[in-house]
């Protein structure tokens, strides 16, 4: 980047100053590649910090497929949900700020993707026709579920738990309202007497993801703070942010797993803890509940009712019945909709829809199903001005910098 906003610009514009800064800079190196004789066939990219905005501009013609993470709302969704954070009066304008770069996006005439039918829907309703809905995978094969985990002694950041323990896991990038975590903390005070063998491992960062920075301290500080002589300390372990094989071996671990979130960006983490064959405790919110079912694949709870958390949580550690049937059908939910391969082979087909070649037809062809349902999809032909390209695709991925929606 070769400059920052600085301190005279409108807090509510230097988001989308920055992003038109990072167009201008992606675009003047664009403009190499074009003058070396690079013509791609199609550019994909994520539209969250401006990358994408002027790529037409050198590439004319080219079809650009970018990434729409989240359209902000200043009377649903994620703002005003948590009582506990009234909307403030300066809030409404930052919030309608934040959507300056996908406006210019969704002005554009390219086409957008989006991972789940929650995200599709905050978009507005006369953008929604050109953004694909494309349902991200996970590695099955990394993350399965282990029967002998639970029946071996396990370690992560020097702390170990033995088999007769219960292990309660609770994953976030960083540990903040947006994922529950003030909530969650506020339900252990009664899991932990009601369940005297249960140890609670916290997984996240200090730092801020979403949401506004505390003016002073941590919400892993304030909590502790607020839960004083309420909760064992040395069961309730924070071991920050952790390797990606520990984190999957916890969650193998896992004897309940919560994930909690604000009606906003589905996490990484809650597809993973699925496919490792997690029993679940989540939030009744819409992002949670695309992915699972009350009673048949999770147990579903008010995301603002930390009494309701522990029942859940504490339920599932007492019926071994109801876990196992939970792990079983999470795991499976997770085989039928969630596969990596199923995902790259609508990747694919989707570029192929905007080029006319499969990016992958020499070396994987993806099933023939697969490619029929989404070059089926009821979107309109893309535009006049765009023609669809005969070579090979070979894509530009402009690299990621700069703060958007992020999952964990």
């Amino acid at each position: 980047m070769p400059r920052t906003p600085s301190g005279e610009t409108h807090p509510g514009a230097r988001e989308f100053d920055a992003g038109l800064t990072r167009a201008e800079a992606v675009a003047k190196a664009a403009q190499t590649l074009r003058d070396l004789g690079f013509a791609p066939d199609i550019i994909i990219g994520h539209h969250g910090w401006g990358e994408l905005l002027n790529m037409s501009d050198v590439f004319p013609g080219t079809p650009v497929l970018g990434y729409f993470e989240f359209f902000y709302h200043t009377d649903k969704f994620d703002v005003g949900f948590d009582p506990e954070f009234p909307l403030t009066p300066d809030m409404p304008a930052k919030i309608r700020a934040k959507n300056a770069i996908n406006l210019q996006a969704l002005n554009s005439q390219g086409w957008g993707q989006t991972p789940t039918a929650f995200q599709h829907s905050t978009y507005p309703e006369w953008a929604r026709s050109r953004i694909f809905l494309l349902r991200e995978g996970v590695n099955l094969d990394q993350c399965r579920p282990d029967p002998l985990a639970a029946k071996k002694e396990f370690t992560i950041k020097g702390l170990s738990f033995s088999p007769k323990e219960q292990l309660i896991t609770y994953v976030a990038r960083d540990l903040e309202p947006y994922r529950g975590f003030h909530v969650f903390m506020r339900s252990l005070p009664r899991i932990l007497h009601e369940c005297p063998r249960a140890r609670v491992v916290l997984v996240g960062g200090d730092g801020v993801s979403y949401g506004a920075r505390l003016p002073h301290g941590t919400w892993r500080e304030r909590m502790l703070s607020e839960l004083q002589g309420r909760i064992p300390l040395d069961r309730v372990h924070f071991v920050g942010k952790v390797s990606y094989d520990d984190f999957r071996r916890l969650l193998q671990r896992s004897d309940a797993h919560v994930y909690l979130t604000y009606p906003f960006v589905a996490s990484w983490s809650l597809r993973e803890a699925m496919a490792s064959g997690c029993a679940i405790v989540g939030s009744a919110t819409a992002p949670v509940e695309e992915f699972l079912q009350e009673r048949k694949t999770a147990l579903l709870t008010t995301f603002t009712d930390p009494d309701a958390i522990a029942t859940s949580v504490v339920e599932i550690l007492e019926n071994k019945r109801l876990a196992k049937t939970l792990r079983g059908a999470a795991r499976a939910e997770a085989e039928r909709t969630l596969s990596m391969q199923g995902y790259l082979a609508q990747y694919e087909a989707i570029i192929e829809k905007l080029t006319g070649k499969n990016p992958a037809a020499e070396e994987a062809p993806a099933p023939a199903r697969v490619r029929r349902k989404v070059a089926e999809a009821p979107l309109s032909a893309p535009p006049a001005n765009r023609p669809l390209a005969k070579r090979a695709p070979r894509v530009a991925a402009p690299k990621k910098v700069g703060r958007t929606p992020k999952k964990t």
